[in-house]
């Protein structure tokens, strides 16, 4: 019997010429336990100069993670090049095709999603999210950008803590990262 480790909420924010991201903590083994609740899904690459938030399958958002770190050293830390040579590399590859798992990257110019079919997505309006919050971190998100004015990294952990108020697999404990 396979169990899987998943359950998370990335938003990510860009205003103002900065940009955070924010992710919560929990980690959910299959439908219903809560098996740790202090994760830490979002983290800092190529000498702190990337922040990266991940969702999905714990150990295929790890070597996701590893893999876009290479692609960062490969093309010397051009975000777009990276995200578009592991995207590429990600939806051809056999092996990495397998990998369940989405990713939010940002440096100082750039915000982007990416996704294993390939998509590297710049959001429109400077908010994105992903995993089981997504939806709702990006309503709030949105709404804060459009009716306060708030910093980016208050509107990304503001955005976490709704989510997690709606969501049984997004906890408070909320880690946020600004590039």
């Amino acid at each position: 019997m396979s169990v899987s480790f998943r359950g998370t909420t990335i938003c990510a924010v860009r205003r103002d010429g900065k940009t955070a991201i924010a992710g919560d903590g929990q980690v959910t083994m299959g439908e219903n336990v809560v098996f740790k609740s202090t994760a830490r899904k979002v983290r800092r690459l190529y000498n702190d100069q990337v922040v990266v938030g991940f969702a999905g399958s714990v150990s295929d958002a790890f070597a996701l993670c590893d893999k876009f770190e290479e692609k960062l050293q490969q093309y010397g830390g051009s975000l777009e090049r990276a995200a578009v040579a592991l995207a590429q590399q990600w939806r051809s590859d056999q092996g990495m095709r397998q990998l369940e798992s989405l990713m939010i990257v940002a440096d100082r110019e750039h915000l982007l999603m990416l996704s294993g079919t390939g998509e590297v997505i710049d959001p429109d309006g400077g908010v994105c999210a992903i995993g089981s919050g997504g939806n709702y971190a990006l309503a709030a998100g949105r709404a804060l950008m459009e009716n306060t004015d708030l910093s980016a990294h208050e509107i990304a952990e503001k955005a976490l803590h709704i989510a997690a108020s709606i969501c049984v697999y997004t906890n408070d404990n909320v880690i946020v990262e600004d590039v």
